[in-house]
């Protein structure tokens, strides 16, 4: 019997933040990609209509996206740059069922503010960005009550985020 690999320690909450960021520029070349698919293939003149049906496509690239690269790699491409790796809770790799649960429940980034927004009928550009990056933020911030530093979200599906630089300090 093979010896599990050693589990390592959570990247520090600056590098995942970072790591986040990246992966909305990377995300934006995909979500355009597959817009001008979606606006092709449905003949979407105006953005103002299909929305729904855009969204919904979209979600569900975003999702394959996730789900190939953590069940393939444990890995997307920001997380490769930033040294950081998804393994489940006893460092096997992650099937597509558990990653597509973990891509599932990783919204919750987002749900206090954008519940926070619809309460305060708040729509103005600069008033969703500070309460979406206040949101985020603060769930974030909720790692660090967590014994080994991770997200709500990793908990619930029995994931982790660990550093790849070996022999390294976060």
């Amino acid at each position: 019997m093979t010896p599990a690999p050693p589990l390592g320690v959570a990247p520090s909450l600056r590098r995942r933040l970072a790591c986040f960021v990246y992966e909305g520029l990377l995300l934006f070349g995909v979500i355009a990609a597959a817009g001008l698919v979606y606006a092709l293939a449905t003949n979407q003149r105006h953005a103002l209509v299909g929305t729904l049906g855009l969204q919904a496509w979209l979600f569900v690239v975003v999702g394959v996206y996730f789900v190939w690269f953590w069940s393939r790699h444990g890995q997307t491409l920001a997380m490769r740059t930033w040294h950081i790796r998804l393994v489940m809770h006893d460092g096997a790799r992650l099937s597509a069922a558990r990653a597509t649960a973990r891509y599932l429940s990783c919204w919750i980034w987002f749900l206090p503010a954008l519940i926070a927004l619809q309460l305060a009928g708040l729509k103005s550009a600069g008033a969703v960005s500070a309460i979406l990056t206040g949101g985020v933020l603060g769930y974030a911030a909720l790692s660090r009550m967590h014994p080994t530093r991770q997200y709500v979200h990793d908990v619930v599906c029995r994931t982790r985020l660990v550093d790849t630089r070996a022999g390294q300090p976060s």
